[in-house]
């Protein structure tokens, strides 16, 4: 079975930081492009960011500079580092994989292979 699971979510004060993990297994992950994406009340999934297989990197301009993605495959672990958070980046994280040959921050919400979520509050 796939599965992805995160964990690190919360509440925190505007201007912290969280780090969000995801565990993953029961899928090819060296083939897949990984990453976050986020859904806040009334508003449309956001991408945030996506790792390919060669480890290229891209970031939604709205998180551009305060959000870094890392996967270590040795630990089968896709991590977001959130800094300088502010409230509207509030809402539920999911991490997500899938096959893509563009692998983009925009392209993450559409993958079917996701985990159950993890809420972040930022007040």
């Amino acid at each position: 079975d796939v599965q992805l699971v995160e964990s690190g979510g919360g509440s925190v004060q505007a201007r912290g930081s969280l780090r969000l993990s995801c565990e993953f297994s029961g899928y090819t992950y060296s083939s897949a492009c990984m990453g976050w994406f986020r859904q806040a009340p009334g508003k449309e999934r956001e991408g945030i960011a996506a790792i390919d297989t060669r480890g290229r990197i891209t970031i939604a301009n709205s998180v551009k500079g305060r959000f870094s993605i890392a996967k270590d495959t040795n630990k089968n672990r896709l991590d977001l580092q959130m800094d300088s958070l502010n409230p509207e980046d509030t809402g539920v994280y999911y991490c997500a994989a899938g096959v893509l040959t563009m692998c983009t921050a925009f392209a993450i919400p559409s993958f079917a292979n996701r985990g159950q979520g993890t809420q972040v509050t930022v007040s």
